[in-house]
């Protein structure tokens, strides 16, 4: 049972947006060499941006652009595909996009969010604007939570499942509940212990 007005008083911990600086600016500075390269290899194998940014709902409702390496084609919105959804074999997806998102190196721009507040390391994964179109007035209290580069809900509720929305929205508001510094200490191991098996949870 979700306390609904716990989550409406909720408060992010003090030691959450200090422990979000500080590794982001750590993992920025360590990650440097590989950004570039990677930024290279993105422009050679195909003419268009860098970097890919996706309109996301954060904290407060607030929206913000989530950045990755772009992963497709220039023109992938014109290019067929026999799914509407992911395909084993996109042929909108570069040769190096399908490293990238196999690895999860795609997402090292989104460290950038994180330093700039859009993001936790740890929080509510990042909600689409069509989503919260139909949430319900508890649903719509995960908002209340900065969103996170992992969360609870990709790393302990999305295994052997398709998308459900219903149950993301309870572990989120379960996550505000039961957070502590060991908790996201907890979920971040989790996501690198299992994530290069499960990329695409974003």
């Amino acid at each position: 049972m979700i306390n609904s007005k716990q989550i409406e008083n909720y408060k992010e911990p003090f030691y959450k947006r200090s422990f979000d600086v500080l590794f982001s600016i750590i993992f920025i500075i360590l990650s440097l060499p590989t950004f570039l390269l990677l930024a290279i290899l993105v422009k050679v194998e195909s003419p268009g941006p860098i970097f890919y940014g996706n309109l996301r709902i954060g904290l407060n409702g607030k929206t913000f652009k989530l950045y990755k390496f772009r992963t497709m084609r220039l023109n992938a919105s014109v290019i067929k595909t026999s799914a509407v959804w992911k395909l084993r074999n996109d042929p909108r997806i570069t040769r190096i996009g399908r490293l990238l998102r196999t690895t999860g190196l795609d997402e090292i721009p989104s460290l950038f969010n994180v330093l700039a507040g859009e993001l936790s390391f740890v929080g509510p994964r990042p909600a689409n604007p069509y989503e919260i179109e139909h949430y319900s007035s508890e649903q719509k209290l995960r908002l209340r939570i900065r969103p996170g580069l992992t969360g609870y809900w990709q790393v302990y509720g999305r295994e052997n499942k398709l998308f459900d929305i219903e149950e993301m929205v309870k572990m989120d508001l379960k996550y505000a509940e039961k957070q502590s510094l060991w908790f996201d200490i907890k979920i971040l191991w989790k996501t690198f212990s299992v994530g290069i098996h499960r990329r695409g949870a974003y």
